[in-house]
């Protein structure tokens, strides 16, 4: 066992399964003026109670193709490496704690590492994956950090919760131009609906996008809590020593599982809302796809690379604007996000301190359109909130004061029009979900037509006949034709 390696008796090889990994640096090589020496350290563990640190060493190049060899998760071979006495007072400072007295060391002459094999594999190492190496009783539910406030300020604490949304990683240049990004995921359970975690290495972010929210439960060991000042709440932090285990094997965990599936099953996790209220730079999205390649794509993803991003030219097919309200338009609790009672204008949520009393409704659009080209349709995509305000040009308020006919006529403002839109698809289970970013409709030469506003407020734009669609859809067969020639 890795716990039982020591510098008199050094292993030769060492089979693990990896549960924590930093991101690599560099330092000044005292030995070679003006060269650096660069290193990235991560955990391996072989059995339930025995993990160890392993810190490679070597030239930029060695480090960087090492480190992108693998992941959070992967099962890798260590071969040769030296055993080293650790320093625990000063290593689990900064790294996080193990119960090995010794690490390991890689260098780039003289060791080895490399995933494993087939036949090399331990079918047991992928189950240590969710074995929490703290106490799994020694946590703090979401409102008790709340209700503790600033008194746990910049304290290093264990945290048991499911994931309610992952954002994307937004990148920055700091004042003396070194780059970094942030990824922030909202956490919750039975007693809070929403609680920041931060990431800021690139490790835990890649690591996060693997999560899948409603879905996945974690069990965060060494996180550090801060309040932020600017948000007036307390968050959470991934620091160097914490250590993330996904869909822990413990009773606790499952018992948020259960809750979370409940939580979906009425209403309460609202993922197109938060997918939404993202701002998402749109000049960034460059990709262009067919329905088709999105199609193939969203079923190609294992949820593991992320959202989808891309821009589509599509006709709108089915627009329901002339559905009844309640299909058009979600009413929630402003506090906790639940579907609220309409008759009797209060919070269904059991857990919500407004349960049972009249509530403050937030009313959002939560359309859904059918974009169609000449490879096929994407049904169903989940146009909401601002984006199709946008579009629309209404408000909900102003939508909600229509005739039945103004309704149908502003439909068929859209219907059969031909649209540049940008999306986003998420796989989610075992679906892939649309989400419309933005609209924007073309003429048949493929310019932005000139709009005008009614007196509602409502764009008028060109409507094309159902004639007009053969003709275009069957002009970009004709292109796809030629550009595959």
């Amino acid at each position: 066992m890795i716990v039982t390696q020591s510098s008199f008796f050094p292993p030769q090889k060492v089979l693990g399964v990896v549960i924590r990994k930093n991101d690599s640096k560099g330092f000044p090589d005292k030995k070679n003026v003006g060269s650096e020496r660069h290193t990235f350290s991560f955990i391996i563990k072989d059995s339930p109670n025995d993990s160890i640190n392993v810190s490679c060493w070597g030239s930029q190049d060695y480090i960087r193709v090492l480190s992108d060899s693998f992941s959070i998760g992967d099962r890798v071979l260590i071969e040769n490496p030296l055993v080293v006495t650790k320093d625990i007072e000063k290593e689990e400072r900064y790294s996080p704690w193990t119960p090995s007295l010794y690490r390991l060391m890689v260098s780039e002459f003289h060791s080895t590492v490399r995933s494993c094999t087939e036949s090399e594999e331990d079918a047991k190492l992928p189950l240590l994956l969710h074995l929490p190496m703290k106490n799994p009783q020694d946590y703090y539910c979401l409102r008790d950090i709340v209700a503790n406030g600033q008194a746990l300020d910049g304290k290093v604490i264990n945290i048991l919760a499911g994931v309610r949304s992952i954002g994307e990683p937004k990148f920055f240049t700091t004042a003396d131009r070194r780059t970094g990004q942030r990824c922030e995921v909202k956490l919750f359970d039975e007693t809070t609906t929403s609680f920041p975690l931060v990431c800021w290495d690139n490790e835990s972010i890649k690591f996060a996008q693997t999560w899948v929210p409603g879905e996945t439960v974690l069990f965060i060991a060494d996180v550090r809590i801060n309040f932020d000042n600017f948000r007036n709440c307390m968050t959470a932090t991934i620091i160097s020593k914490t250590i993330v285990t996904i869909n822990p094997d413990i009773k606790e965990a499952n018992l948020i599982f259960n809750y979370m599936r409940e939580f979906i099953e009425s209403g309460g996790l609202d993922e197109f809302e938060d997918q939404m209220e993202e701002q998402v730079n749109l000049e960034s999205i460059v990709d262009t796809y067919t329905v088709d390649q999105l199609k193939v794509r969203a079923q190609q993803d294992t949820g593991k690379s992320g959202p989808i991003y891309g821009v589509t030219y599509a006709f709108i097919t089915a627009l329901n604007l002339d559905s009844s309200v309640t299909k058009l338009i979600r009413t929630r609790c402003a506090r906790c996000r639940f579907e609220i009672n309409e008759k009797a204008g209060t919070c269904i949520n059991e857990t919500c301190i407004d349960s049972g009393n009249p509530v403050q409704a937030i009313m959002r659009f939560d359309l859904l359109v059918d974009l169609t080209d000449h490879t096929g349709t994407l049904q169903s995509c989940n146009l909401s909130g601002n984006s199709a305000e946008e579009m629309l040009n209404y408000t909900v308020d102003n939508f909600l004061n229509l005739t039945e006919d103004q309704k149908t006529s502003l439909k068929w403002q859209f219907l059969l029009e031909r649209c540049k839109i940008f999306v986003k698809v998420t796989r989610f289970s075992l679906n892939a979900i649309t989400v419309c970013l933005s609209f924007s409709t073309l003429n048949p030469s493929g310019k932005t037509p000139n709009t005008a506003v009614n007196g509602l407020g409502g764009i008028v734009t060109p409507r094309l006949s159902e004639r007009h669609l053969k003709i275009l859809v069957q002009n970009d067969v004709n292109l796809a034709q030629a550009q595959n020639m």
